[in-house]
């Protein structure tokens, strides 16, 4: 699985990275976790509003910081 986080570097995009990166930890999820801090590579998803979750290409979550288990639910399905 790939996940990228989409965000230019703010205190909520920093939150989501780590967030993601423990539910990846915690729940033994076989991932990579990437930061995308580039503003082309991120309007290229069509994301507008920071920050974002990217799974395998196509984006989950965007402009906010969701719960520990709502990314759970996310990298599970």
């Amino acid at each position: 699985m790939e996940i990228k986080i989409l965000g230019t570097g703010c205190p909520k995009c920093k939150t989501l990275e780590k967030l993601t990166r423990d539910v990846v930890e915690q729940n033994g999820i076989d991932a990579s976790v990437t930061k995308v801090e580039d503003i082309v590579e991120i309007m290229k998803y069509g994301v507008m509003t920071t920050p974002a979750l990217v799974v395998n290409g196509k984006v989950e979550i965007k402009g906010r910081v969701p719960s520990s288990d709502e990314i759970k639910q996310v990298l599970t399905r």
